[in-house]
């Protein structure tokens, strides 16, 4: 039984897990108030890291070789994260009221066991995949500059296991050093990406010309079926970042600092990435979706290579310490006798295995599907329990007590469960063209509250909670 882990000091946990002591240490265990420090500027940093990479520009791209005109590109992608953004701001603000990360978080809707063995495991799963791409993705950029440099072949295999360890590096120190990282590399990120647009809009091929491109309109144009396609795998994106809302935010000072970070990198790092990729896809007509790859081929002296080389290794090491920072959270979830930092290195070391397979690129965008078929149903159930079944309330030592109020059914919180699964069909019986993430969002959402409503669940839970509580 995990009870009182609020309690614990650093010293504590040290002890407990046998971490190295200039680590993070914690990880299932509540963040105490006094370690509650951060600002809005450091949230701000961090989650603008994680939406300015390769992935995100490449998916930009995507959205342009998939036929959409430039400006419908780019909108698709914005409103994909926007159509998400309620869903993953009030999983954050579990993160700034409580302390907790998200996975012990989801312990209170899905069960102490349910919470483990589903979300946290699904949860570790898709943050590996995505290391793994993005280490893939940066790794195939920097080849293309590393021939052009010093004239020599190197294999992205290679390339992609070196980076891949220099990125988990960051991620097993914790989340000062996250802050750290993400301080040192926006404003670096920022210039190079401003010169990687400077490339692309004075570039001698007529195609690359700024009127050419901002009225490039693809072989659809603002076609339906494209764009609500290209809609929907971002918002499966954005929601598979609902159970990880609370781990950029437990240490947060204040709401509002967690509200105006947040808000800020989401529009401003969103429509960068998305205006790269589909800028490089635009003026090669769809043919080079990969943005950073397309600034490499074009670049001709040394130091715009160096420019874009430092630009992959900064974008795929701030996004990639994210990555491996939450999947280790949410294994540590399952086994949390492992700790924070053991978590981590086992996260790392399958990562680093897939990111050796260049071929999973082929396979983004219906893993992305598939985020949307478990993630859409699961922020559903997630935020329709908390909002509208437990109004907003939350005991935290519950969290970490087997037998307390959040054990439901031997551990496992059936009706939650079996609504996720409903979702799941929910979505996928719905058409493309009907927007899957947002149906399945609404209809889940309230199956599952008109359920709790009418066995009495919702005033079982709220009684529970205020006895509890006094």
């Amino acid at each position: 039984m995990e009870i009182n882990q609020s309690a614990h000091t650093d010293k504590d946990v040290f002890k407990k897990y046998r971490q190295p002591k200039n680590v993070e240490q914690y990880g299932i265990e509540q963040v105490p108030e006094e370690k509650r420090t951060v600002k809005w500027y450091d949230i701000f940093f961090m989650v603008i890291n994680f939406l300015m990479n390769p992935g995100m520009i490449l998916i930009g791209g995507v959205a342009v070789a998939s036929g959409l005109s430039f400006w419908a590109a780019i909108t698709s992608v914005i409103l994909g994260i926007a159509v998400a953004f309620g869903a993953y701001l009030v999983m954050a603000t579990i993160g700034v009221d409580h302390g907790v990360s998200g996975a012990v978080a989801t312990r209170m809707v899905y069960g102490v066991r349910g919470s483990k063995y589903t979300v946290s495991l699904f949860r570790a799963i898709t943050a590996i995949y995505w290391f793994s791409i993005q280490t893939i993705v940066g790794a195939a950029a920097i080849v293309v500059v590393i021939n052009k440099l010093f004239q020599t072949e190197v294999s992205v295999i290679a390339v992609s296991l070196t980076f891949a360890i220099f990125q988990i590096v960051i991620a097993t120190f914790g989340y000062n050093w996250l802050k750290f990282l993400s301080r040192v590399a926006l404003p670096i990120k920022l210039i190079a990406l401003i010169f990687v647009c400077y490339l692309f809009m004075t570039h001698d091929d007529p195609n690359y010309a700024i009127p050419k491109v901002f009225g490039y309109e693809g072989t659809i144009g603002w076609g339906w079926g494209a764009f609500i396609v290209s809609l929907n795998s971002l918002t499966a994106i954005w929601l598979s970042m609902t159970t990880d809302a609370a781990d950029f935010c437990r240490y947060s000072r204040t709401r509002v600092d967690m509200w105006i970070g947040t808000m800020a990198a989401a529009c401003i790092g969103t429509f960068t990435s998305a205006f790269v990729g589909a800028y490089s896809a635009a003026a090669t007509l769809g043919k080079v979706p990969n943005g950073l790859e397309g600034a490499a081929s074009i670049a001709s002296s040394g130091i715009a290579l160096f420019i874009i080389l430092l630009l992959v290794v900064l974008d795929n090491w701030t996004i990639n310490v994210l990555n491996i920072y939450t999947g280790s959270l949410s294994v540590v979830n399952m086994i949390p006798k492992l700790g924070r930092f053991w978590a981590t290195l086992i996260v790392s070391v399958i990562g680093v295995g897939l990111s050796i397979f260049p071929m999973m690129l082929d396979k983004m965008q219906a893993t992305m599907t598939v985020s949307g078929i478990f993630y859409a149903p699961l922020a559903a159930i997630l935020i329709t329990d908390y909002v509208l079944v437990k109004k907003g309330r939350l005991v935290v030592d519950q969290l970490f007590d087997d037998h307390g109020i959040y054990r439901y059914t031997n551990g496992w919180n059936v009706p939650a469960l079996i609504w996720t699964v409903i979702g799941f069909f929910i979505y996928q019986v719905t058409p493309p063209e009907y927007f899957q993430s947002a149906i399945c969002l609404i209809l889940t959402g309230l199956g599952y509250y008109l359920h709790q409503r009418l066995t009495g669940q919702v005033y079982k839970q709220q009684e529970k909670l205020t006895r509890i509580s006094a």
